[in-house]
């Protein structure tokens, strides 16, 4: 699959030229991203947790307490929906109207499956770990079964889901290019420090 297949909610409609399908694009921004967003409705109650997130394969997990209130909303059967979204740029053009930002979104419609195969969750847990220090599932101490019981791991299929993305410069109108009033991008980045040791 080279294409993430494309329905009706995941078809982009504003601005279509920012859609994005391309398998590879779109599972760098999801690895990319530190934090997701998921949603979801429970008896017309709407839902929301910011999280850290993680892919192996076609799968984006998620762990928190089995207590979770979302959790258990999701688990019940009600589907989520997953944004992404990574911040590049301000977009300052010469017109208010014009002004934007730089981005690299995703979103995705999933229901959610409770990781119970020992192997799966500890093995999933493990890609965690890695995903923000390579090499220390290896170094930390095992999730004890106590600890197991206490987490609860999701994963949710990655099957019907876009990208939307916006790079460049300002587009002004042609005649608010001669005003005087400077335009460009300022860009944004994530960037991680250097770890701070306990001692």
């Amino acid at each position: 699959m080279t294409e993430y297949r494309k329905t009706e909610r995941t078809r982009v409609k504003r601005l279509p030229k920012r859609a994005e399908y391309d398998v590879d694009t779109v599972n760098a921004i999801i690895d990319e991203a530190l934090i997701c967003h998921i949603a979801t409705q429970l008896d017309r109650q709407s839902l929301l947790q910011p999280t850290i997130h993680w892919r192996d394969g076609n799968q984006l997990y998620v762990h928190g307490s089995s207590k979770n209130g979302l959790f258990k909303a999701l688990l019940e059967g009600n589907e989520a929906c997953i944004a992404i979204t990574h911040l590049d740029g301000i977009v300052f053009a010469r017109s208010a109207f014009h002004h934007s930002v730089n981005y690299r979104s995703v979103v995705i419609y999933s229901q959610a499956r409770l990781v119970e195969d020992s192997d799966e969750k500890r093995h999933a847990l493990d890609q965690l770990l890695e995903k923000f220090h390579r090499g220390r599932s290896a170094q930390a101490r095992p999730a004890n079964e106590i600890e197991l019981k206490a987490t609860s791991v999701l994963a949710f299929e990655l099957d019907e889901l876009s990208a939307k993305i916006r790079t460049g410069g300002p587009v002004d109108d042609a005649e608010d290019m001669k005003l005087p009033v400077w335009a460009g991008v300022q860009p944004v980045t994530t960037q991680l420090g250097e770890i701070e040791l306990e001692r």
